[in-house]
């Protein structure tokens, strides 16, 4: 019989090693060495498995678009996010903070998902009686499948027998099985287990959705393979004490990626926002300065999210401190304003906000930052119906962003009046009831507002 013998698994890519290193040798990330034992059941497949159906050789031309069914959550927001629904036979991976609303949204899209084809919810955290309060609480009505069990092997059979057309597993780090030696959590557990789970799902045709643990830096727990292994990656955004959640995919093989869906989290459950501008514009009327509100889009949605900028005397060393906003990206902006505008800010401590609690990465965000810092630092105020977007280069150069028509019809759409823009982004035709400000180069923008609000 062969020994078990150890090996050192990288949680990010799953590379094996013999000795345990600082450094993973394949992809270069710092202390991902887990160890694990490898035993002769390791590798094995599970015997469950066994009598699904074989896959089958197919010929491309032969292979209809219209195989793949969709399912709807029941949320046309969450829909949207997944590209139209869940699709047979797809797997589905959420993660976010604890306490943030996962399974509370989950047990909402399976009631849905039951009321259409039968759904089965696996908890190996909560025991039955604890997911039947929930349920009560946020007024679930349909009669779901619960199962409170963390070994593999039994769920699959369960499965087997109930064969419902939708899975939950609540949550993945939790489940075990017996062809793997390690704790429950390990890297070579949640790989094993969720191989399993997706290759059961994929030749049964059902609708797979895993729940998985983040660490404190905020990504899933465990292999990062787990993330190549699934068809759609959702991520929760947001605050757990705060009102708003948003959904982000962050993969998806069946829609668009970087498409969100934004919920507000009640008493009675998670309900959709179908209006998200309005959440993200905290007060139309502004009279403060250091206020303004930019368009960026999410995938194909765009956003009116409105941007707040503090400048404040420093009296030790400056402080640059952004919430929702990359913090190098602020320097940077920082430093172009202070060479092609001759605006210093050395002196002072710059804080961003970005209202909401929505994460802005799109360069697009530039010029309706530096403006904000600029209205801060000269006790400006921006008139309240204002907007702006454009990519601003080291040189000092305006850049033109992509969707720039579909920006102004959304900002004309809430009643803006003016939009500073990218002169290269200048619409074709002209569009009636907003002005349109072209510029080239930063400094316009800022002499454009110095002149307008003195």
């Amino acid at each position: 019989m062969p020994k078990a013998h150890k090996e050192f698994v990288c949680r990010e890519c799953g590379s094996a090693h013999h000795q345990w290193a600082g450094q993973c040798q394949d992809c270069k990330a710092w202390n991902t060495l887990d160890e694990i034992i490898i035993s002769k059941k390791s590798g094995q497949k599970s015997a469950v498995l066994d009598d699904l159906p074989e896959s089958k050789i197919e010929r491309l031309s032969n292979v209809s678009l219209n195989n793949k069914n969709r399912s709807s959550s029941g949320f046309s927001e969450l829909d949207r996010t997944l590209g139209g629904g869940f699709v047979d036979g797809s797997v589905v991976l959420i993660g976010g903070d604890p306490g943030i609303g996962k399974s509370t949204l989950i047990l909402q899209v399976l009631e849905n998902l039951n009321h259409q084809s039968g759904a089965l919810y696996v908890s190996g955290e909560e025991s039955a009686e604890q997911i039947s309060d929930r349920a009560k609480r946020i007024g679930v009505k349909e009669d779901i499948l619960i199962l409170s069990e963390t070994h593999l092997e039994r769920i699959l059979s369960i499965a087997k027998q109930a064969q419902p057309r939708a899975i939950v597993i609540d949550s993945i780090q939790t489940i075990y099985s017996d062809l793997s030696t390690s704790a429950p959590g390990s890297v070579s557990q949640v790989r094993d287990c969720a191989s399993h789970l997706t290759q059961f799902a994929k030749q049964t045709n059902t609708v797979l959705i895993m729940i998985g643990h983040v660490t404190k830096g905020g990504a899933l727990a465990g292999p990062r393979i787990l993330e190549h292994m699934v068809d759609t990656v959702l991520y929760f955004e947001g605050d757990p004490g705060g009102r708003y959640r948003v959904i982000r995919a962050v993969k998806n093989r069946f829609g668009a990626v970087n498409e969100i869906s934004v919920f507000a989290m009640l008493e009675e459950g998670l309900k959709q926002v179908e209006n998200p501008s309005a959440i993200f514009l905290s007060n139309k009327s502004n009279t403060s300065p250091g206020s303004m509100v930019m368009v960026t889009r999410e995938s194909s949605r765009p956003l009116l999210i409105e941007v707040q900028a503090l400048a404040d005397q420093a009296y030790s060393n400056p402080r640059r401190v952004s919430v929702g906003f990359d913090q190098n990206r602020l320097a940077l902006q920082l430093a172009i304003l202070n060479k092609h505008a001759n605006i210093a800010s050395f002196d002072k401590d710059i804080f961003i906000n970005i209202v909401g609690g929505i994460k802005v990465s799109e360069t697009a965000s530039d010029l309706v930052v530096i403006l904000s810092i600029v209205s801060s630092i000269k006790n400006i105020v921006i008139p309240s119906d204002w907007i702006a977007f454009g990519e601003v280069g080291l040189t000092g150069e305006v850049r033109p962003v992509y969707n720039a028509e579909e920006r102004i019809q959304e900002a004309k759409k809430h009643g803006y009046k003016v939009a500073i823009i990218p002169k290269l982004n200048s619409p074709k035709k002209k569009i009636s009831g907003i002005e349109i400000v072209t510029v080239s180069y930063l400094v316009d923008a800022i002499r454009y507002l110095l002149k307008e609000s003195s």
